[in-house]
């Protein structure tokens, strides 16, 4: 039976918030807790929006935290289908839309973020897509098997995570494909030139064009329909679709409003600290909001992948509890595009590192590539080889030189190559 004498609160119904609220009922918390989501949906995982579930061969229900019945038998409160509007941390309470104040004694901010917007002339064409919700994947499912029926085209504005993978997808389909993208290969932020060009090509033998090194300056359409996109090089582009995977933005408004400190540009997003605490002691934040100094990377972190979610919603139900916190898990994150998977460990932003080392056939596309600085490695990606996630993320934490020319040889094992 629940304890009403203590309140947790918990705002955002993602990965982050759902977990959250497991882990508070694991710990034995026997108060109060509520959670507020402005999607009627019951909280799900977002990978399965640019994977499986728009790709036909997940179910609906398989993106799903947990059952539904599992938050009546764990006695957590749903607020579904209602944003939370304002933060008052003076008096300790949350309103809602429909004007319900709900008081807390402790507070997590799981609000995640949102698309980006392309600012062009066009925007408001029944044709053009994003992809952050549950919503926006069943919406563009259905766009892209129409693709592929009718022989139409797709433009992607953006070749990052969500912009490749959606492309994969509406290959299978059978859509054309076109990505547009300012920088001069896919990823270049993450993955810097070196290792670019590797999905360029994999992307490219299975029909996708590139446009890169230009923006999209105006989508044509008539009828509230597209039909095309125009590029800053002058060129326009055959287009039924678009879909605008230009990054997403963290969902601050909340906290902005009520006075908490925001960490700086271009990380953004809530400021906490190492137990994810904001700069009110009684207020929270985790996932793709939360802006965390890392320690080993010596620097603040803004993480928008699944495993921060997975991983900082119960690191951050732990502190509310009064649990010593040290949030400081290695970077991680998964993508599957056609036959091809990979994972990559780490933080390695364009000019941090002075050395890329590759271990396997990059030909094949089985091989793992390291991002080093001084002989030490910062990040490690993984294509189409399994099980090394565990010894990559070892020689990230551990800081110890290694010998490049050993780590580039598959025959030394990579648990050799620290002293841990």
């Amino acid at each position: 039976m629940v304890d009403a004498h203590r309140t947790f609160v918990i705002v955002g119904g993602g990965l982050a918030g759902a977990k959250a609220a497991e882990t508070l009922r694991a710990e034995g918390f026997t108060g109060r807790v509520i959670l507020i989501g402005d999607e009627r949906d019951h909280p799900y995982e977002r990978p399965p929006l640019s994977k499986g579930y728009l790709a036909g061969t997940a179910e609906r229900e398989s993106v799903f935290v947990h059952e539904p019945t599992w938050y009546a038998g764990a006695e957590i409160e749903l607020h579904l289908g209602q944003p939370a509007v304002r933060l008052d941390r003076e008096a300790g309470t949350v309103e809602l839309g429909d004007g319900t104040r709900i008081r807390y004694d402790a507070l997590l901010l799981a609000t995640g973020a949102e698309p980006r917007r392309l600012d062009v002339p066009g925007t408001d064409l029944a044709g053009v897509h994003h992809l952050r919700r549950l919503a926006h994947a069943d919406r563009l499912r259905g766009t892209l098997a129409g693709l592929g029926r009718d022989n139409g085209h797709l433009v992607v504005a953006g070749a990052g995570w969500i912009g490749l993978e959606v492309a994969a997808v509406a290959r299978t389909y059978g859509a054309e494909v076109t990505v547009i993208e300012p920088r001069p290969t896919p990823l270049h932020p993450v993955l810097g030139p070196e290792l670019g060009t590797v999905l360029a090509d994999l992307h490219r033998e299975h029909g996708v064009r590139f446009r890169f090194g230009t923006g999209i300056t105006e989508i044509v359409g008539q009828d509230s329909q597209v039909l095309a996109v125009r590029t800053e090089d002058g060129d326009e582009h055959p287009a039924h679709a678009v879909l605008a995977a230009i990054g997403a933005a963290p969902r601050v408004s909340l906290a902005r409003a009520a006075g908490l400190e925001l960490a700086e540009e271009p990380v953004g997003g809530i400021a906490v600290d190492a137990s994810l605490r904001t700069s009110d002691p009684n207020v929270y934040a985790a996932g793709d909001v939360a802006a965390f100094h890392h320690p080993l990377f010596g620097t603040r972190l803004r993480v928008e992948h699944w495993a921060n979610a997975l991983d900082g919603g119960p690191a951050a139900a732990r502190a509310m509890l009064g649990r010593e916190v040290v949030h400081d898990r290695i970077p991680y994150f998964f993508s599957d595009q056609y036959d091809m998977g990979m994972e990559y460990s780490g933080w390695a932003p364009p000019g941090s590192y002075d050395q890329v080392v590759v271990r396997g056939d990059v030909g094949k596309r089985e091989f793992i590539a390291f991002w080093l600085r001084e002989e030490r490695v910062l990040a490690g990606l993984n294509m189409n080889v399994w099980d090394v996630t565990d010894p990559i993320q070892r020689l990230v934490r551990s800081g110890e030189p290694v010998d490049p020319e050993r780590l580039a040889d598959p025959s030394v094992p990579l648990e050799s190559l620290t002293g841990g």
